[in-house]
């Protein structure tokens, strides 16, 4: 598509030798961003609970001339999170990035008719999930005294989201472990900064465009450039966040949104 940028060339390597974990891999954004960093030069660990394609993600990198290693891991799970980190400093002997872009979105009506246990879900998912994540990672990139991390977020983490306010509040608390962390580390080499994309063609998008057809027009019409972001629109964002290119850039809300929280 006319003015997206692809990802950095394999001969660029700009994250020779790092290593990354990208979370959510298997497919939409996270797979997106896994392929980005194996072209990028990055060793990648691709962690997701679907096997399939997780598998498919890293045979991907790998093809591409890149090195990766697929872990299944349940982000909600603290023992499964802290397996995902070991596996990673055990395979690959560090950790210099982490992409948290495991989530999701099943929710589509007002407040007042929420369900309980879709709340529990989408909280322990988007929150705990991120919160957990950080917390592992974290304490590998201390004993390095470097790391970057990325959260992804959300517009929603910004701005409010009608019919979806458990997903928007999941996303809030997204932005606010982000800040907080990031001033907690900032002196420990650690940088620390969320995304916060708009409408993304993901099959979490498809799924709710199914689950509202209507919507697809109006979501469409609400971005002032009149169409959806592609995956590797996102991806190239978090390479920027991760790379020396960003490195005074720390507690930051990075918005990827096509001009949707301008208006």
């Amino acid at each position: 598509m006319k003015g997206i940028s692809k990802a950095q060339a394999p001969n660029e390597a700009p994250f020779a030798g790092k290593v990354a974990i990208v979370t959510g891999a298997a497919s939409g954004i996270g797979r997106a961003t896994a392929l980005a960093f194996g072209r990028a030069g990055a060793h990648v660990v691709v962690a997701d609970t679907a096997i399939d394609g997780g598998h498919a993600t890293a045979a991907m990198i790998v093809e591409s001339g890149g090195k990766a290693l697929f872990v299944r891991s349940d982000i909600t799970k603290s023992n499964e999170v802290e397996a995902l980190v070991e596996k990673t400093i055990n395979y690959y002997g560090r950790l210099d990035i982490a992409v948290n872009n495991a989530a999701i979105d099943e929710e589509c009506a007002p407040l007042a008719e929420g369900d309980e246990e879709q709340f529990e879900r989408i909280m322990g998912a988007n929150v705990k999930g991120v919160w957990l994540c950080m917390k592992y990672q974290l304490r590998h990139m201390l004993k390095q005294g470097s790391g970057a991390i990325v959260n992804v977020a959300s517009v929603s983490g910004l701005v409010g989201a009608p019919n979806r306010a458990i997903y928007a509040a999941s996303k809030h608390a997204v932005v606010g472990l982000t800040r907080s962390a990031a001033a907690e580390y900032a002196r420990e080499g650690i940088r620390i900064n969320a995304l916060c994309p708009a409408a993304v063609k993901t099959p979490m998008l498809t799924r709710a465009v199914e689950r509202d057809p209507s919507s697809e027009k109006k979501l469409k019409a609400s971005h002032p450039m009149g169409r959806f972001a592609e995956t590797v629109e996102v991806a190239n964002a978090a390479l920027w966040l991760a790379s020396e290119q960003a490195s005074y850039v720390n507690g930051h809300e990075l918005v990827v949104d096509g001009g949707f929280t301008a208006v």
